[in-house]
């Protein structure tokens, strides 16, 4: 990785560590199922749908997508948190809701990722 690379891999991951930061840092919890966990996932999954296909149309350079795909969306998007907020609901034995938020986070981030593509491509085509 060379220096300009390595910059614009840590600018993109400060950002999105910060966002991710400031929309976490008050929880907030639907029934049991914390809802800022999923709006990261979401949120991370609809900017990356939109990145690819502006990177495609732009034909961006790949270190376009250190900063925006690997950097500031792999650190706004949290694997890690939606899995221990998981567990947490799984040990609490509330079995509906940790199924609602294994579906809402994966189901709604696959949506979202598709959402940003298509809105993208709306605007790109016309």
């Amino acid at each position: 990785m060379k220096g300009l690379e390595f910059i614009f891999l840590a600018v993109g991951s400060v950002l999105g560590a910060y966002l991710r930061y400031k929309i976490t840092e008050s929880p907030l919890i639907f029934n049991t199922i914390p809802v800022n966990v999923l709006i990261v996932n979401i949120l991370g999954a609809f900017i990356l749908g939109a990145f690819v296909i502006l990177s495609q149309h732009w034909h961006l350079d790949g270190r376009y997508s250190l900063f925006a795909a690997v950097g500031f969306c792999g650190s706004l998007t949290t694997m890690s948190a939606f899995a221990l907020d998981s567990s947490n609901i799984l040990e609490n034995n509330h079995y509906v809701a940790f199924t609602i938020n294994i579906f809402a986070n994966v189901g709604l981030s696959i949506l979202a990722l598709i959402g940003g593509k298509s809105l993208m491509s709306a605007i790109i085509n016309n």
